[in-house]
């Protein structure tokens, strides 16, 4: 960079207004596909058939105008088509996997979910990035973490049991015959609730420090019928039980935590001399140039609202989301793990280390 400025470029500035007008169009939209996800708007969409207005409104029960004006932004983001002869909007049955079909791998009604909730945030977070402290988790309302839940239905439904575990056979085999498992930071428990479904000889484990999820956690387990074979319990990850488990597994929790290699410590004592730890974190890069794309857009503004300030918030680490392979090593090198390997796994989203004592 030289010390000399830069003739103006008028053709730039244009550029850049129109990518200023689309990103603060996608900020007005989210708060639309919330509500559109919220009021099932999605889901009576997507049948694949030609909907006016009127018809939808028919459908749903709500407002003609609102839908109308609502239908008019999500044929502007192309979520929809339109038809102009007949007023009529359609969503393509591929959108519909993203949008309204909560069983899909793609789903990210989730994510969709979160944005209201976080965003209510940032006035608490603005006055952190005054004080450099953070905003705590139980601050956040309580649709932040079934948002969360939802957004991660997908990995435990599709990707842990059927994908994820098989390249770790060691564990798959101790699962098989009878294990101790535990899920640390389970959040509503969806890990665990898998785990205790797809091996009913293996005892799991959930632990979290916010009551809520807990709470939330123990009526999932009841409603899949699989209560009398995992427990969940409000824990602090750094005070485990000592060498009681054959497997343990963190989802996005260590990136969140106020002290990583406490963290890990604690998993390490907690592991059985021939145990396993999996750590999934987000597969992004530490380095700002490689993530310069719209996942990246999109994890470091989650990390900024939510990951970083939690953790900052108890006088944490403040890793964030986009913590990256390198610095899960460091963390697991540092904890006194003797081996780690990241898995053969192609996932967006997920970055998968298995970690031995």
């Amino acid at each position: 960079m030289g010390d000399d400025a830069k003739a103006f470029d008028r053709d730039k500035a244009r550029k850049f207004l129109g990518q200023i007008t689309n990103d603060l169009g996608a900020a007005m939209l989210g708060a639309l596909t919330y509500i559109g996800d919220r009021l099932g708007i999605f889901k009576a969409l997507s049948s694949g058939q030609w909907l006016t207005s009127e018809e939808l409104a028919r459908r749903t029960g709500l407002s003609e105008r609102y839908l109308r004006e609502w239908l008019g932004a999500m044929a502007a983001a192309g979520y929809v088509e339109y038809e102009p002869t007949e007023r009529a909007y359609m969503m393509p049955p591929e959108h519909a996997l993203v949008l309204a079909n909560e069983d899909s791998p793609f789903f990210m009604g989730g994510f969709i979910q979160m944005v209201v909730p976080n965003v209510t945030m940032a006035p608490r977070v603005a006055d952190a990035f005054r004080t450099g402290r953070g905003v705590p988790q139980g601050d956040y309302p309580p649709e932040t973490f079934h948002a969360m839940e939802r957004s991660s239905a997908g990995m435990f439904r599709h990707r842990l049991v059927r994908k994820w575990l098989p390249v770790m056979p060691q564990v798959v085999e101790a699962l098989n015959w009878g294990a101790t498992a535990a899920d640390v930071g389970c959040g509503s428990g969806r890990a665990a609730i898998a785990l205790a479904s797809a091996f009913p000889d293996t005892r799991v484990y959930g632990y979290d420090v916010h009551p809520v999820s807990i709470e939330r956690a123990r009526a999932n387990a009841e409603k899949a019928g699989v209560a009398d074979r995992v427990t969940f319990e409000v824990r602090d990850g750094t005070k485990l039980p000592e060498a009681r488990f054959d497997f343990v597994s963190t989802f996005d929790v260590v990136h969140d935590s106020a002290d990583p290699v406490a963290l890990l410590r604690s998993i390490r004592r907690s592991l059985k001399p021939a145990g396993t730890y999996l750590m999934v974190e987000m597969n992004v890069s530490p380095n700002v140039e490689e993530n310069l794309n719209a996942k990246g857009r999109m994890m470091y503004s989650i990390s900024t609202l939510y990951c970083m300030t939690v953790s900052l918030a108890e006088g944490g680490a403040g890793i964030g989301a986009m913590m990256g392979e390198p610095k899960a090593r460091e963390f697991a090198t540092e904890a006194g793990f003797g081996n780690f390997r990241r898995l053969p796994i192609d996932d967006l989203f997920s970055a998968l280390y298995e970690i031995r004592p």
